[in-house]
């Protein structure tokens, strides 16, 4: 696995063992100390072997010394879980215990309690009991509570109660995660869109990050100063002619430029990519003289302005964009970065979340447009078919040249399926066929009056796929959109018909949502319809559910999604708030307000 790019440590997941305090001759906490304790190992372990850090290590886990079964041992919990970074907890029992005593009570932990489902002890009870407290509390706590009755003995972890585990792991640890970081903008705003207007509240109240600004002209500053990574950027170039395959040029004849321009173009892009990269993380290996440009922000996300002050003078931002979101460079296999282009920094954001909870390389694109069934038989004479011809059509996904390049779907899985993998799990074969797969045509200079190179492919597979969206809405704050569906394998002849209506030179994916028969979601041109800005960020997988409960923690509330209602993990004290799913948790939200409001009042 690879070491963090990040200053500060991972988040740990705290296991908290709470039990009965009555002792006496009856011995009713003597006689559950095994069952407890074996409760808070099978949970951890559970965790540590199916939940990664970002950088591909398993989460570290760390269990309290002893059962907690009064005030002094919650409180010597709480005191090594401090020392121990302790910024998740998971309070398990199988009994009775006393709420308010043992409970978890720092207002900065992310939290959830399982109860287990036995006849012998009342740890249903004492689940429901607790959870009531942390409600009274104010502090938002997940119940979990498996479906069967299991027996005293029984050790194993019911496949519903590992799912909420997982569920509530997953989306907590990448919350932490992103506490402290930032959000780095090169430039400002693009073209007049409002999701480059960046919001340093919101980043500031609902993420815990902070925002850093960087002009562009700074990497024209280094260039020309020699400040980057000369052994960098000499392996950068030497891999770039070697692997990036140059495509067509579209533009004019009279107006395309010479192979010795090109050439600088390559060279002036392979440049940026390095400089980006140390903007976010900064490089120890820049020479003496420039200690201050070797710290970095500490980055965890950020964007690139790019049009058009940029573009319409420098080569654009594309390579650079598209490599780093990418899950590999010229040194390998290696953390997805991620760069929003057009320094959309909602969109970027909504990468990011995708990124920590799955350990995959993400998708940037304009949600671009609906192709109806009869829309593509009138221009192509083909009959769509399966997924997409019971959605009714399917949405152009394609952006200039910020995708990643994971997503021409080349790569397969142990069953032969197409996937985007985890990039710890990408290999130096697979670096090769995706490049062999991905050309680079040189920019449209009608947009890129300055040139550059785009990537350009075709996602040639079908495959499980998750768009998101987060959006500002004045008066409300951030909302969440979320749509499962899937990536749509067309014929090539097809493809080509469709994809020269519009720019042929940028990366192109088909993608098609599962629709409900209702609503936002009655067919792909409703999703189309309603969604709420021109970018959207896809990952690999179903993990809807996942961003459901990421957002329940972080107070951001779902406006739109077709994620099974059965599959909706959010904390227990949204029940207080209605009976409906969707109002439940406007109401929640708006009631807790941001995680990190209150700390900067």
């Amino acid at each position: 696995m690879a070491q963090s790019r990040l200053i500060g440590d991972y988040p740990v997941i705290g296991i908290r063992p709470t039990i009965d305090g009555r002792r006496g001759k009856i011995k009713v906490r003597e006689s559950l100390e095994d069952q407890t304790m074996n409760m808070a190992k099978a949970a951890a372990k559970l965790i540590s072997e199916n939940v990664r850090y970002s950088n591909g290590e398993p989460v570290k886990v760390i269990i309290a010394d002893t059962t907690i079964g009064r005030v002094a041992e919650a409180a010597a919990c709480a005191d090594k879980f401090k020392k121990n970074n302790v910024d998740i907890t998971l309070t398990v029992t199988p009994c009775w215990c006393y709420g308010a005593e043992t409970m978890d009570m720092d207002p900065m932990t992310i939290k959830a309690v399982w109860g287990f489902n036995g006849t012998e002890r009342p740890g249903a009870v004492y689940l429901a009991s607790v959870l009531a407290t942390h409600s009274q509390k104010g502090l938002p706590s997940f119940g979990i509570y498996g479906h069967e009755v299991q027996d005293a003995d029984d050790t194993t972890i019911p496949d519903d109660v590992q799912e909420k585990i997982l569920r509530f792991a997953r989306a907590a640890v990448a919350v932490a995660t992103m506490r402290g970081k930032s959000y780095l903008q090169i430039g400002s705003v693009t073209m007049g869109i409002g999701g480059s207007i960046i919001s340093p509240e919101f980043f500031e109240e609902y993420l815990g990050m902070r925002v850093e600004s960087v002009d562009e002209v700074e990497i024209i500053r280094r260039m020309t100063e020699g400040i980057y990574d000369k052994n960098e950027y000499k392996k950068a170039l030497a891999w770039i002619k070697e692997k990036c395959r140059e495509d067509f040029d579209k533009n004019p004849v009279e107006m395309q430029k010479t192979p010795a321009q090109k050439e600088k173009d390559w060279e002036f892009t392979a440049k940026m990519a390095c400089i980006i990269k140390d903007f976010y993380n900064g490089n120890k290996r820049l020479r003496k003289g420039f200690e201050e440009e070797s710290v970095g922000h500490n980055a965890i996300v950020g964007g690139f302005q790019g049009q058009r002050q940029w573009t319409d003078f420098y080569p654009n931002c594309d390579f650079p964009e598209s490599i780093l979101n990418s899950s590999f460079d010229w040194n390998g296999a290696r953390e997805p970065y991620i760069l929003g282009t057009e320094n959309d920094t909602l969109n970027a954001t909504s990468m990011l979340f995708m990124k920590l909870l799955t350990g995959r390389a993400q998708m940037f694109a304009d949600v671009r447009t609906y192709w109806s069934g009869d829309a593509v038989k009138r221009v192509t004479g083909y009959e769509i078919e399966g997924k997409a011809k019971e959605a009714d059509g399917f949405i152009h996904l394609i952006n200039s040249g910020a995708c990643c390049v994971d997503a021409c779907g080349e790569l397969k899985d142990e069953n032969g399926n197409a996937v985007m993998k985890k990039w710890w799990e990408v290999t130096n074969d697979d670096i090769d066929n995706i490049m062999s797969h991905v050309s680079w045509p040189y920019a449209d200079l009608g947009y890129f009056r300055g040139g550059g190179y785009s990537s350009r492919f075709v996602t040639r597979a079908e495959m499980p796929a998750t768009m998101i969206r987060l959006n500002l809405i004045k008066g409300l704050g951030p909302v969440m959109q979320i749509v499962e569906g899937w990536t749509v394998k067309l014929p090539d002849e097809v493809t080509d018909t469709l994809w020269k209506r519009t720019d042929y030179t940028w990366p192109c994916t088909w993608f098609t949502p599962r629709i409900t028969g209702k609503g936002a979601f009655a067919s792909a041109y409703d999703v189309m319809n309603n969604w709420g800005a021109n970018h959207g960020a896809i990952s690999y997988g179903h993990i809807g559910a996942d961003l459901i409960t990421m957002c329940s923690i972080l107070r951001i509330p779902v406006c739109m999604h077709n994620v099974d209602e059965k599959e909706i993990f959010r904390p227990s004290a949204w029940n207080a708030f209605g009976m409906d799913k969707e109002g439940q948790d406007y109401r929640a939200c708006e009631a807790y307000g941001p995680m990190y409001k209150n700390i900067r009042k």
